[in-house]
């Protein structure tokens, strides 16, 4: 079976982690939760860094961590890349790359190093040393040196926190380039929304040690019964595919993937027609009618189907999960509009998209 099983149970004072879970054997996985929730607990438990006594962990079938294994940190084909990128001061780039490989039983050849140096744009960095380098640059030479190990298993735990807007910025489209390349897992700690939409495949949501809800990223976001909301970051993710361009206006028709008739515009972000892209559309940005409107500035106005009415983190507000040519969106309103417009599953509505963001 090609996944990745991690079931480990840890008690401490004030602190327990109880997980069952069952995750793609590629893609990324993102382990999403407040502060405290065991998403770096969870990710030290299968690295080894942690051991929890009836902690069981295989890879693809292979045990690495069961009643009677325990194999350590050194002995796992992992990567592992931290908050911070931890270079050694004395060596430079190139040197960091080459130490972490003679460390390694297994590593990559000349080919494929060079391979990941172009993925990571550091091809020009590789003689400075690390006080010559901006966070974003160090981040990268980092993920480089976890990869350089050929792992099978890659591990970063919240890898962008130390950074900036602006060098976030700058190596999340490299993030999104290994996203594409890579063949082996990664399980991607994050706290942030942003990241998890642009990155992710898979979600595990955290709370209070457990996992509250797991599956695929576009599912997973529009469930409307998470104990879990994203705040007002609440909304989905949609898999798209750039269909049609407007030069005059500068704007770009993305497409939902498994249906032709729906689809948004959004601004356009050069794509070449056919490409697939992530377009993410935020509840607080979804208006409800029962009727078409026109004579309105909201561009995106798609008929659909309400298939689920759920409660918000205030009493105020609903949330109301839409059918949109087999694609699910959710929009945030008052419970008092929900009942003005007397929603109900089955119900033809059309939604009113204020805003979409493309975000691959």
């Amino acid at each position: 079976m090609n996944a990745l099983l991690a079931r480990f149970k840890l008690d401490r004072p004030g602190f327990s982690l109880d997980v069952d879970l069952d995750l793609p054997a590629r893609g990324v996985s993102a382990l999403f939760g407040h502060s405290g929730s065991g998403k770096t607990t969870l990710l030290r438990c299968i690295a080894g860094l942690e051991r929890a006594p009836d902690g069981q962990l295989s890879l693809n079938g292979e045990i690495w961590q069961d009643a009677n294994t325990f194999l350590p940190t050194h002995k796992r084909p992992i990567g592992y890349v931290f908050q911070e990128a931890s270079l050694f001061s004395h060596l430079t780039a190139r040197g960091n790359l080459e130490y972490g490989m003679k460390r390694s039983a297994e590593r990559l050849d000349a080919a494929a190093l060079d391979h990941v140096i172009d993925l990571l744009g550091i091809g020009g960095l590789l003689e400075r040393r690390p006080h010559q380098l901006s966070g974003g640059e160090r981040q990268r030479v980092g993920i480089a040196r976890a990869l350089a190990v050929k792992p099978r298993l890659l591990l970063m735990d919240e890898p962008l926190a130390a950074l900036d807007l602006a060098r976030k910025q700058e190596i999340l489209p490299y993030l999104e380039r290994l996203h594409e390349e890579l063949e082996i897992p990664v399980l991607y700690v994050s706290h942030s929304p942003d990241e998890v939409a642009r990155l992710a495949d898979h979600i595990v949501v955290l709370s209070d040690g457990r996992a509250v809800a797991a599956g695929p990223l576009t599912e997973t976001l529009a469930r409307l019964d998470l104990p879990i909301h994203l705040g007002e970051d609440a909304g989905v993710v949609l898999d798209a595919v750039v269909t049609e361009r407007d030069d005059q206006w500068h704007l770009a028709r993305a497409t939902f993937a498994d249906n032709s008739d729906a689809g948004v515009w959004v601004r356009d972000g050069g794509h070449a027609i056919g490409h697939h892209v992530r377009v993410r559309i935020l509840a607080r940005d979804v208006s409800l009618a029962v009727t078409r409107h026109s004579g309105t500035s909201i561009q995106n106005i798609l008929p659909g189907v309400v298939t689920e009415l759920g409660q918000d983190t205030h009493p105020a507000l609903a949330l109301v999960k839409i059918n949109v040519g087999g694609a699910a969106l959710v929009a945030r309103l008052t419970r008092r509009s929900a009942h003005d417009l007397n929603l109900a599953p089955g119900q033809i509505i059309y939604a009113q998209i204020k805003a979409v963001a493309l975000i691959g």
